[in-house]
């Protein structure tokens, strides 16, 4: 099975969501990233696919944990 850019960056955010949503699958993912979306897209896709999906959602877990402490930090410097 083939996907395209699209694709892949459908599945990247269908993943990071679930990923983000579970503890023990982020902890998992951690470990054995590629195990882990094996198991969460139920196929078995080519290595060069699944590695770009794995540094997708590495990037975005990672993009999206920044955001946050940004948006955290925000709140610290608005006006009362």
């Amino acid at each position: 099975m083939n996907l395209n850019e699209s694709q892949i960056k459908e599945k990247i955010e269908e993943i990071t969501e679930k990923i983000k949503a579970d503890d023990n699958l982020l902890d998992n993912f951690k470990k054995e990233p590629v195990k882990t979306l094996e198991n969460l897209l139920g196929i078995d896709l080519p290595d060069e696919i699944i590695e770009k999906i794995v540094d997708g959602v590495k990037a975005k877990i990672t993009v999206d944990k920044a955001s946050d402490l940004l948006s955290g930090l925000g709140s610290l410097f608005k006006k009362k």
